[in-house]
């Protein structure tokens, strides 16, 4: 639940900071052990800021390396609260112009001051309807397959929704069609949601944990569901003999119908974060399928299947005798396609890059 914003402003530094370092004093939840916001003011994005932002999107930075930077660039003034924690995401926002390429935004509608902590007053059929008019400009407003209206926060924060999407005026549109209780501020931020950005490409054989990635794999063992309907599978890497454990959770839904369509010797390329040794997917790639399987042999004859007579002595007919050797090859319909498949929008990470913004020639399964 972290963010880090940039505001570009013709202010001067010192009304900059003023500002910044006012309304942190005004609004930080402090009395919270996890709240340690920060504010920087920059007057230009130092040369050493776009490889420290990349890696922040990818690593755990400590607060040690971010007071490095600030130091070693007077014209930085930073201020926080709490152990600071936030100098390493001010950082990075500042440096974020200069890194990334790709952009979506964002429309944050905000309660009025009164009503925060407070149930929400949406009405869900005006956000279906804004939602199923700008799609798919705007995307991940409700999730379709589960019946969700995902743009309405659930904590008692001060936003009422968030309209995300490739085009601006189309989110501020369906912002705007919304009907609910008032609306005291609205705001469109530049974002990078909806990216990926987070995503490293890697192998099995390098992954660290608390970063994410995109690992091609072959699938090692068959999915199997626990108890709370968490679906578990091992992958194994392409050029090495390497295994990872891959992790589609209960809050994914539908999503784990094809999961659990996967099985041993499929090549796939799958996505997420690496937490405790486990891949948190998010979505996946099936590149190629493995549509055969051994089967006991089939006496054509009697039209049954024989059965074993024992490790390493053969198949039998029940019926007339005849003897096989071994097991025998034999096509098996999927039911998977080739392409990619991601979670849905009710349990997608903010900057996790939905199939329909996908600009690629693979099939794609949108789950919107």
């Amino acid at each position: 639940g972290n963010a880090a914003i940039a505001v570009h402003t013709d202010a001067d530094t010192e009304t900059a900071y003023n500002i910044a370092t006012e309304n942190l004093d005004k609004y930080a939840v402090t009395e919270d052990d996890m709240t340690n916001p920060a504010t920087i003011v920059a007057e230009s994005i130092p040369d050493t800021l776009p490889e420290y932002t990349n890696r922040v999107m990818h690593e755990l930075i400590e607060i040690s390396e971010a007071d490095s930077i600030i130091q070693d660039h007077p014209e930085l003034q930073a201020y926080y609260k709490g152990n600071g924690r936030g100098r390493i995401g001010s950082l990075a926002a500042i440096g974020a112009w200069a890194t990334f390429t790709d952009w979506t935004y964002e429309t944050i509608s905000y309660r009025e001051d009164q009503s925060w902590g407070t149930q929400r007053d949406v009405n869900s059929e005006s956000v279906i309807d804004a939602a199923n008019q700008a799609h798919p400009n705007v995307w991940d407003t409700i999730d379709r397959s589960n019946g969700d209206i995902v743009c309405v926060p659930h904590t008692p924060c001060p936003i009422l929704h968030g309209i995300r999407g490739d085009d601006k005026d189309a989110t501020v549109t369906v912002a705007e069609q919304i009907t609910s209780e008032p609306v005291q501020s609205r705001q469109t931020f530049l974002t990078n949601q909806g990216t990926d950005v987070h995503l490293q490409q890697g192998t099995i054989d390098t992954v660290d944990e608390h970063s994410a990635y995109h690992l091609p794999c072959v699938v090692s063992k068959t999915p199997e569901t626990i108890e709370g309907g968490h679906v578990f599978f091992t992958v194994t890497a392409i050029d090495s003999t390497s295994t990872l454990q891959i992790a589609a959770f209960e809050p994914t839904k539908n999503f784990r119908k094809h999961v659990r369509n996967l099985r041993e010797g499929d090549k796939i390329e799958v996505c997420g974060s690496i937490s405790d040794g486990t891949l948190k997917l998010e979505k996946f790639n099936v590149v190629s399928l493995n549509t055969t399987e051994l089967q006991n042999p089939y006496c054509e004859s009697c039209e049954k299947s024989m059965s074993s007579m024992g490790a390493d002595q053969g198949y039998r007919c029940g019926n007339c005798g005849d003897i096989r050797e071994s097991k025998v090859e034999v096509t098996v319909e999927r039911q998977l396609e080739r392409g990619w498949y991601e979670v849905p929008p009710c349990a997608r990470r903010h900057i996790s890059k939905p199939l329909i913004r996908f600009n690629t020639s693979e099939d794609t399964h949108p789950m919107t």
